[in-house]
């Protein structure tokens, strides 16, 4: 079983910027991605962005293309996520997500944290 760990979540204005963190404690194989999810109240759970672990290429969803960026370090087995031109709109349950298989959705090989609220005011 691989446990995620985040942080970083909290109360800003619009236009503001937070950066969240995800670690996971303890030693675990490589995944092929990790990645971050976010839900906002009576909403599905959906996709922010996500990073390759071997090459480092990364996706993003087209609402947070160019304010967010996400980066990893290998050697930290972290992932972040860099918050920019923050919009009340991103308010937010952010989960972290380590994928080993195919898919995001697939139980058996997709680990997520517990999640990190981010709120933005307006």
């Amino acid at each position: 079983q691989v446990q995620l760990v985040e942080s970083g979540g909290g109360l800003v204005q619009a236009g503001g910027s937070l950066r969240l963190s995800c670690v996971a404690p303890g030693r675990t194989f490589s995944p092929n991605a990790m990645g971050w999810f976010r839900q906002a109240p009576g909403k599905e759970r959906e996709f922010v962005a996500a990073i390759s672990w071997s090459g480092g290429s990364t996706d993003y969803a087209d609402s947070v293309k160019g304010r967010f960026t996400i980066s990893r370090d290998s050697a930290k087995d972290t992932v972040d996520l860099q918050m920019n031109s923050l919009k009340p709109e991103d308010t937010a349950v952010y989960y972290c997500a380590r994928r080993y298989g195919g898919s995001w959705y697939n139980p058996s090989s997709t680990y997520w944290g517990r999640g990190t609220q981010v709120t933005v005011s307006s």
